[in-house]
């Protein structure tokens, strides 16, 4: 080895050797007045519980008597009644969903109905804001978790409430095609 190396080793030794000592004096158990360290076993003692989404209530059917909500979306579209709404965008309230829904003349003609009740509803329409101008909408079946119908859409050039209103409302009478419509 050459003079220089030997000097670099023993530098590296040295600063090694110090950061060792640095490392060891930041310990709790060198402080004055200092909690011991009590290491925790690796495994808890009981198996840790995970918050989980209630599953969906779907009642138990014999073979072949199964209701066609639970097998097409579009016969949990067709039979849906009560929406209720949910955004998660700062910038779309519901009550502006809602009032834009109600203004729609199909809506009033298939006898569709607003809740503010969860449990009541049939479909959930859950309105999000996605990336910068666009936002989508996505409408599932409440006992089943089917999405029955969704689209996504931008905010330039109307409000997102009322093309939310307009696109989901088409969807719903495309699948109820000559359904009977609402006789009171």
């Amino acid at each position: 080895m050459t003079r220089h190396n030997k000097q670099s080793f023993l530098l590296l030794l040295t600063l090694i050797g110090l950061c060792s000592a640095t490392a060891v004096a930041q310990l709790p158990e060198h402080e004055q007045g200092a909690v011991p360290f009590i290491e925790r076993p690796r495994f808890a003692e009981k198996p840790a519980v995970v918050a989980e989404k209630p599953a969906a209530i779907v009642p138990v059917v014999r073979q072949g008597l199964t209701p066609p909500v639970y097998n097409d979306p579009s016969e949990a579209l067709r039979s849906a009644r009560m929406i209720y709404v949910k955004s998660t965008s700062l910038f779309v309230g519901v009550a502006v969903i809602e009032a834009k829904l109600q203004k729609r003349k199909e809506f009033s003609q298939l006898c569709m109905v607003i809740t503010r009740d969860y449990n009541e509803a049939d479909l959930i329409l859950i309105v999000e804001h996605d990336v910068f101008t666009k936002y989508t909408y996505t409408a599932i079946h409440k006992d089943t978790d089917i999405v029955v119908a969704s689209g996504k859409l931008s905010s330039l050039g109307g409000t997102v409430a009322g093309k939310v209103a307009k696109r989901f409302m088409k969807q719903i009478v495309k699948a109820r095609g000559s359904a009977p419509r609402c006789t009171t």
